[in-house]
C-alpha cells in the first residue's frame, strides 16, 4: 500500500562561505494516515522537512532526495503549479503563531470562506460559519466579522485549524502549533486537531520540541538530530528509546523529585550526526 508521505535520504542545503551547508542530511521517514510526531532540538531540521514537502524551501536552498513523495506523487519533479494544487487543498500547514499567518487586513471569516471560492458568497459564508462552530468557537457570527488583531492567540490557532481543515486535506503539517499557548489551551487545540483529523481521516505530521506532549498525543515519534532522523518508534515506547540521543533528551526533562540537584546536561557524540 502506498504511504501517504514517503521520504528517503532527504537533503536540504544552502550555500555557505566554504561550500554547501546541509540543514537536513539524509532524513528518512514514512507515514500513513496517522499522527506522527517529529521531535528534536531547535535547528535539527524538523521544520525544513515540512517546508520541503510543501515546496516552500526558498532559494538558494536546494532540495534533493532518493524519494520525496506524497500519496504516490513525486514532489521532486513537481512544477510550481503542481505544488499550488496541493497546498491548502490536499496538504495543510498550521504554524505556531497565527498572528504571522493570518492576513491582518481581512476579516477572520472571510479568510476561511476563501476556501470555497467557486461557491456563492452565501454558501461560502455558511460553510465558514460551520467550521468556526466545528472548532468550538463561541458566537461564530461575531468572530466571523473580527480581524486577526481582535482575537486571542488561542482563538487565532482555532481559526487556523478551521482554515486548514476546511478543504478536508489528506495531510496536515502542524509546526509547533501549541508553543505560544498555555497548558489549558494547548490541550484544547490538540484535542480539536485529533478529533477533526480522525473524523476526516487526515494524516497529521506534528513538529515539536515537546517530548511529553508528543508522547501522549501521537501514534509514532521520529527523533531528529543534526539533520537526520536517528530513531523512529511507537510513542508508547518513547520511555524505552534505544538511541542515546533520545535517552539524553528524556533525561533532561524537568523532574519535580530532583529539587536542589544539578541540572542534567545532554552529552553529544559526533557519531550521532553521521549516517549509520
Amino acid at each position: 500500500m502506498t504511504a501517504l508521505l514517503d521520504i528517503e535520504d532527504l537533503r536540504i542545503a544552502w550555500p555557505g562561505p566554504h561550500g554547501p551547508v546541509e540543514g537536513v542530511r539524509g532524513a528518512t521517514l514514512s507515514m500513513g494516515r496517522e499522527r506522527l510526531g517529529v521531535v528534536g532540538e531547535s535547528g535539527s531540521g524538523k521544520s525544513s522537512i515540512g517546508r520541503a514537502v510543501l515546496g516552500l524551501v526558498a532559494r538558494p536552498g536546494v532540495v534533493t532526495a532518493k524519494r520525496l513523495a506524497f500519496d504516490g506523487i513525486d514532489l521532486l519533479g513537481l512544477p510550481p503549479a503542481g505544488f499550488r494544487a496541493l497546498r491548502g487543498r490536499r496538504i495543510g500547514l498550521i504554524l505556531q503563531d497565527p498572528r504571522h499567518s493570518l492576513n491582518p487586513v481581512m476579516r477572520v471569516g472571510e479568510q476561511i470562506a476563501e476556501v470555497w471560492r467557486g461557491a456563492s458568497r452565501a454558501e461560502a459564508r455558511r460553510r465558514a460559519m460551520a467550521m468556526l462552530e466545528a472548532v468550538r468557537i463561541d458566537d461564530p457570527e461575531r468572530v466571523y466579522r473580527l480581524y486577526p488583531h481582535q482575537i486571542s492567540g488561542g482563538m487565532g490557532q482555532r481559526v487556523m485549524i478551521a482554515m486548514m481543515l476546511a478543504p478536508e486535506p489528506d495531510l496536515l503539517i502542524a509546526d509547533e502549533p501549541t508553543s505560544a499557548l498555555d497548558a489549558a489551551l494547548r490541550a484544547q487545540v490538540l484535542g480539536l486537531m485529533d478529533e477533526l483529523c480522525a473524523r476526516r481521516g487526515t494524516g497529521l505530521l506534528l513538529i515539536s520540541h515537546d517530548l511529553p506532549m508528543v508522547a501522549g498525543f501521537c501514534d509514532r515519534v521520529a527523533v531528529m538530530y543534526a539533520g537526520r532522523v536517528v530513531e523512529t518508534l511507537p510513542a508508547a515506547d518513547l520511555p524505552r528509546a534505544a538511541h542515546p540521543y533520545t535517552r539524553g533528551l528524556l533525561a533532561c526533562l524537568p523532574r519535580p523529585d530532583l529539587i536542589g540537584g544539578p541540572l542534567p546536561t545532554l552529552i553529544r557524540d559526533p557519531a550521532w550526526a553521521e549516517p549509520p
